[in-house]
This record gives C-alpha cells, structure tokens and sequence, in this order.
C-alpha cells in the first residue's frame, strides 16, 4: 500500500468517525433547540468533540494535538455541514487554533492549546474592525499601552465568534505601532459584548475593551509576523468554511432528490418534470466543482501554492455554490420548503451565515483577482533549440513543470507556424497538415496515449501545461478525431489487429479521422439512427447518411453507428464501425456555417462495402462503445482547452482598452477566472481516471455542460467588451496578432449543441447519476 492510499485511507477514517459521531444525535432537532439559547452551543456536545479528538487535528503533537493538517479537517468539516452541528469548531478549533499555534513557544500558549484539545476552552479571536474587512492590517485602531507589568487595552473588535459563552479571546491590537496578540478571559474587568445572533442561531457579537487591564504575560506575539500568523489562520478558517459549505450543499442536493423522486403534482412525480431536472442538474453540477475545487486546493496548499489565492477561490466557489443549492432546495420543496420545519431552510441559513463571515463571494472574487497574473509568458532569450536537443521521450512525470513548460515553448517558437497563432476558426486538414507532421515526427503528436501505442504517456498534470502552453502560444486545433477519440477507444476496446492497423496511421499522421454519429432526425437522439448495414459475406454493406460530420472533406476515415438489426430495440441493434473514405459509393457535401465556414459535412453511403473486420467489439454492441466514446468525446469537450484561449484573447483585449480599470468588468473578468480554474480541477479528475483505464463514469457529461457554458460566456464579454468590434471582427490594433471577437463568438456558439446538446447532457446526469424518474 502506497503513501496515497495511506492518506486516503486517514481521511476516509476520519469521515467515518464524523459520520459516527453527527448520527447519534438529531443534530437539526439541536439547532432548533439552541438557536434560542444564550450562547447557541452545548458545553456538553463540545466535551464530546473534544474527546473525539476533533479539536486537536490542528494542534501540533508536541502540543498535545493530533499535528494534521487541513485535509484531514476539511474532512471533518464536510461532515458537519451535512448535520449542522451548532458547536463553534470552525472559530475554535481553526481560527483560534491556528492563531495560537502560530504563536512562539509561552507557557500561556500551552496552557490555551492544552485546554482547548481537552474541550474545557471555547475561545475565539478579535481581530476584525470593520465591515468586510479581509485582511488584518487594513484597519487596526485597537490599542494596547504598557504600564508596569500590566497591558491596558482600548478598542472595538466586530463579528467575533464566538460570543456569549466563550471563555476568552486573542485580540489583536497595537502596542507602540507594533500588532500584538493579547490573550483576554471574558470575565475581564472591562469586556464587554453586544450579542448578535446570526441567522443560523450561532453567535457574534461586538467586543468593547475599554481600558481591560491584562498582565504582560498574556502576550502571546508581538512584531509584524502577527499580522501574517492572522492572515495565515483566516485563509485556513476559510478553506474549512468551504468545506463545511460543501456539505451543506451535499445535503440539501440528496434531500431535495429524495423529495423530488416521491413527491407527486398533476399524477406524476415532480422528479420527472424537465423543468425542475434540469435545474437539479445546474445544482449538482455547483456541488461537484466545488468538491473539485476544494480538492484542488488542499493539495496545492500542501504543495506550497499561495494561500491567500487558493482561500479566495475555494471560499468564492463554495460560497456561490452553496447558496444556489440551499435557494433551489426551498424552491423545488414549495411552500413546505419555505417553513421552519423543513429542513432545508436550516441549510440555507447555514450556508448564509458561512458565506457572510471572512469574505463574500464578491470580496473574495476580487482578492483572488488581485493576486492575478495577466503578463504573458515571455519566450526564453536563449537560443532556440534544434530539432534533437528536443526530447522526444522522457520521464515527464518526473520533469519539472517549469522546464517542461519551457521546452514546450521552445518547440513552438522554433516549428510552429507564425501565420497560423490564435486562428480563431476550425483550420482544414491542408493547412495545418505541416505542423502536425511535425508534432508527429518528435512523437509529440498524442500527448495523452500510453508510451506502448506512440504516444507520451503524460500525467494528469503534465496533460494539463501541454493544453495550458499551447493555448499560451496560440497553437491552433488541427482535426485531431483520431487522437483524442477513436485512438483511445481502440487502445480500451480494439482488437490487437486494429490497434496495430489503425493506431500506427494515426500517430503518423497518416490517417485523417471524422465522426459519423449524427443523421437527419436522429441528432443527439442517436438511437433514431436509420444508416444500415448488412452483413454479406466478408463485409457489410452500408447504406444511409450521416450530417454533422465536422471536417469530413478533409477525412481518411470515419468511425460511425451504423443499424445491423431493425428488429432488435433502438439500442441492441447498432453496430460500431470504422469506414475507409476512399471506398466506392461515399459522397461528402460541405455545410457553410454562420461564421462562413465550412466546417461540417453531409456523408452519403450507396452500397458502401466495408470489411467485416472493422467491427469494433461484437456485432449489436455499439451502443455500448458508442458510450464509452462518447466518454472520452465529453472529456474533451469538457477540456479547458477552449475556455483557457477564450480567457486568454479576452485578457489581451482589456490589457488594450486598459479595462481592468473598471470595476464592472473586473468583477466578470474574475467570476470568469475562477469559473476556469475550476473546470481544470473537475478535468484533472477525469483524466485521472482515463490514466488509471477506468470507464468514465455518466457523471463526465458535467465537463461538457459546465465547459461549454463556460466558453461561450467568456466568448460574450469578449465581443461586449470590443464594442464597436464587436460586430466589425476589424479589431487588428489589440495586441500583436489582433483580435477578431466575432469569430472567436461564432466558432463557441455550438459548442453547447455538437458532442450531445447541453439539455441531452442535463438529462443523462438526471437519469443515470441522480437517478431521477422518467
């Protein structure tokens, strides 16, 4: 067993343990019953906690604590967010915790860590002052004089949790224009709090101190590293709101499916209702990127990436998403979902309360894109390599991204071609054919295919900087079928003499591939599909037409559905096979998009014989690979390859027009970002699983639909954001290859329709994921 699964196997322990815990007891029956309480949490429950050792996973073990990490609590936290739980963890055992424990070694630290592992300490920190305030250098007007051996403290501290109850806080406040961090019991002569009660039932309240005399010994650090000890405990407070929020939405997503799959209006169940699926759909989808996000983001912490960043975007995706959940939950419960005994109403104040304390979704959307980086990446001065000093085999697991990155932009600043950087259309065969020859021969040319069959073998996250570098660099989409989908059906489910008569022409380059999938009447309705083939002899014959057909002008080969049995149901009598173009009786009419360009195809088969040998799988079985095909097509729709160029022609554009200045469209520009970085880490997790040569599972259709929506949304802003240009396409005074929105627009708009339209998308996950009625 490997380190992975080690830890995977921790936090799976841990989750159980929370599991365990939450279910003894009716944890929304306790909401109820402390929301009206003096402090909104039981001292009983929190010993309970304690004792579980919850309290200590971030308390390091010389400290008495667990010494865990983040991952192991956010692990935790989920838990809670699916029950509610009304103790303080977060403020306490996270916030305080964190903030102590980044203190230097003091006998009053211990005895604060020692006690708060134990249970017998509720205690926060004071450290905000203003409304909305993220960081704690922004405002600090709390002040600390030294007298003797005494600390007489003056000031107002706002949205301190928790409140009336606790047993004491860490203020922050000046002592001689130097932060410090004073530990103050709430018995002080001089603390005094007004409560608030948060929607939720949780307490805060404004903490006064108007002249609390403490002992110096209640300094716990003192110097401007307490500023960055404070930041650091926030950002990690925030991770672990995420993931509580997380399990917010986790909740109210399986008790609204649950309601939706026995609720019954007009004889039907409501669940059935597209309307009200489609919608669940949007839910999950929030729900999955934001576990995607956080799980993103707790390794990226682990790897040393920027806190404040990485905070801002899980706390923003979390935040919004889980808002969305708990809104459409009420909503899809009708007026029962808008009373106080429903559940959902608690989950939606929860989300409320969680979203609202350490930054909301748009304060945080704007610090994560402030920390943004919209420099291009400049190309090295050195001199350029020559063909062999590129590696055209190596272990890139082991590389380093940097210098992986540079040899990518090495390659195409020597071989690719300059007329043809961010082309904003679907290039044609015959003018892009040199570059992909050129991709082939450094054996570059199927970037995710295992070593054995030619390609490059790259990791998930390799995977990712190759398609990040060559939408960096403008690198235009050849029609590239072969590669990213019949090549690795064949790999998955080819016969040995397919794999080696097909794949070797592909990597080559030989071999140029188009989809037959879609007919007149039967678009994403593909088991309508009336193309026919009957087996005589040694071959079938094919009869029929295929629409649709992107770039099939420009094709070798199709690998296309064909109907082998009439009589069989819609699905059992389809058949997967490959078909070389050149055969007799195959006639190929271009279609003129809007755009002008003809991009797609009508295919038209007239007693078509195609050997027997190129069934792929067994005769009738197609249905079943044309899924899996589809698996992989999703995967690539999904690919952040398309949002990523789009973002990238967008931040040329208001470099340009110094739009970043506006306020407007920096906060669209960020939602967009974020919106981004968040389709990568739902991708990575894909593309695990074809690397490890697991199935994709129905739920991919999710990269599709959020993908697409993704890009064709940057897509709209860019052609808003040109104004006038916007119409013209004339906009060759934006930067040095210029800029034309319209096209860049046209060529989005049926991103959300080819691959399976976005509501057929919606309705598979509605069926087969959230199994919900038909």
């Amino acid at each position: 067993m490997n380190d992975v699964t080690l830890n995977e196997s921790a936090i799976e322990a841990f989750r159980d343990s929370a599991r365990d815990l939450l279910s003894r007891g009716n944890t929304t029956g306790r909401v109820r019953q402390l929301r009206d309480s003096e402090t909104g949490f039981d001292r009983s429950a929190w010993q309970e906690i304690a004792n579980a050792g919850w309290l200590g996973v971030l308390v390091a073990e010389q400290d008495g604590g667990l010494g865990l990490g983040l991952r192991e609590m956010s692990a935790i936290a989920e838990e809670i967010g699916q029950r509610l739980l009304p103790e303080p963890l977060i403020a306490a055992g996270v916030q305080f915790a964190a903030v102590v424990s980044g203190t230097p070694q003091s006998a009053l630290r211990s005895v604060l860590l020692e006690q708060l592992v134990g249970g017998a300490l509720v205690a926060g920190v004071a450290w905000q002052e203003t409304l909305g305030q993220m960081q704690a250098q922004q405002t600090l007007a709390t002040t600390a004089l030294a007298q003797g051996d005494t600390l007489r403290l003056n000031g107002t501290k706002k949205f301190v949790t928790p409140a009336k109850g606790a047993d004491g806080w860490v203020v922050l406040a000046k002592l001689a224009e130097q932060p410090v961090l004073v530990w103050v019991p709430a018995q002080t002569e001089g603390v005094t709090h007004a409560d608030q009660r948060a929607v939720d039932g949780t307490m805060l309240c404004t903490l006064s101190l108007h002249n609390v005399q403490v002992p110096k010994t209640h300094v716990l650090m003192v110097g401007a590293e307490v500023l960055t000890v404070l930041d650091q405990a926030n950002d990690a407070t925030r991770v672990i709101q995420a993931a509580e929020m997380l399990g917010v939405m986790r909740r109210s997503l399986a008790v609204t499916l649950e309601y939706l799959g026995t609720r019954k209006q007009f004889g039907k169940l409501i669940g059935s209702f597209q309307a009200l699926k489609h919608r669940i759909v949007d839910g999950y989808i929030q729900v999955e990127l934001s576990s995607a996000c956080l799980a993103d983001v707790l390794t990226q912490l682990e790897q040393g990436g920027s806190a404040s960043a990485l905070a801002s975007r899980v706390k923003a995706r979390c935040s919004y998403a889980s808002l969305l959940m708990t809104r459409m939950a009420i909503q899809m419960h009708g007026a029962m979902g808008y009373t106080d005994e429903c559940d959902v109403g608690l989950y939606f104040k929860r989300a409320l309360a969680l979203t609202s304390w350490l930054g909301n979704v748009d304060a945080h959307r704007q610090r994560y894109f402030a920390q943004r980086s919209v420099a291009t990446v400049e190309m090295s001065t050195a001199p350029t390599p020559t063909m062999s000093e590129f590696a055209k085999d190596a272990d890139w697991e082991n590389m380093p991204e940097p210098e992986f990155r540079q040899m990518l932009q090495n390659f195409y600043a020597k071989h690719y071609p300059e007329n043809l950087r961010h082309v904003p259309h679907r290039l044609r065969f015959n003018e892009i054919k040199d570059w992909t020859k050129v991709l082939s021969e450094q054996g570059w040319i199927a970037p995710s295919w295992p070593k054995k069959f030619g390609g490059m073998g790259l990791p998930p996250g390799k995977m990712i900087a190759y398609v990040e570098e060559q939408e960096q660099y403008g690198v235009a989409r050849a029609p590239d079928m072969g590669v990213v989908m019949i090549g690795p059906l064949l790999i998955q489910r080819g016969s040995p003499e397919q794999q080696q008569k097909f794949l070797p022409k592909i990597i080559a380059n030989e071999h140029v591939w188009c989809q037959g999938y879609s007919e007149p009447g039967a678009g994403s309705d593909l088991a309508a599909l009336r193309t026919e083939a009957v087996l005589d002899g040694d071959v079938f014959v094919v009869n029929g037409q295929k629409i649709w057909t992107t770039l099939a002008q420009d094709a070798t080969h199709m690998f296309a559905l064909v109907r082998t049995d009439k009589d069989a149901k819609k699905q059992s009598g389809i058949s997967f096979l490959l078909i070389d173009l050149s055969i007799p009786g195959i006639t190929i009419r271009p279609i003129q998009n809007i755009s002008g360009q003809k991009e797609f195809c009508e295919v038209f088969f007239d007693n078509v014989r195609v050997p027997a040998e190129n069934l792929v799988g067994q005769i009738n079985e197609g249905w079943t690979i044309a899924k899996a095909l589809l698996g992989f097509e999703r995967i690539f729709l999904g690919s952040p390859k398309q949002s990523r160029y789009a973002l990238s022609q967008l931040t040329s554009l208001a470099e340009s027009l110094d739009l970043f200045t506006n306020p407007v469209f920096a906060a669209r520009y960020a939602e967009l970002m974020l919106d981004v970085a968040d389709q990568v880490s739902a991708y990575t997790h894909y593309a695990e699983m074809v690397k490890r040569g697991e199935t994709l599972p129905p739920s991919v259709s999710l990269l599709k639909i959020w993908g697409t929506d993704t890009y064709q949304r940057i897509c709209t802003l860019l052609v808003e954001s040109a104004q006038e240009h916007g119409a013209t396409g004339e906009t060759t005074d934006f930067g040095p290859e210029g800029l034309d929105a319209p096209a860049i627009l046209f060529h989005s708009i049926p991103s959300t329709i080819y691959g399976g339209s976005t509501e057929i998308q919606k309705e598979i996950i509605a069926k087969h994921v959230l199994k919900l009625p038909d």
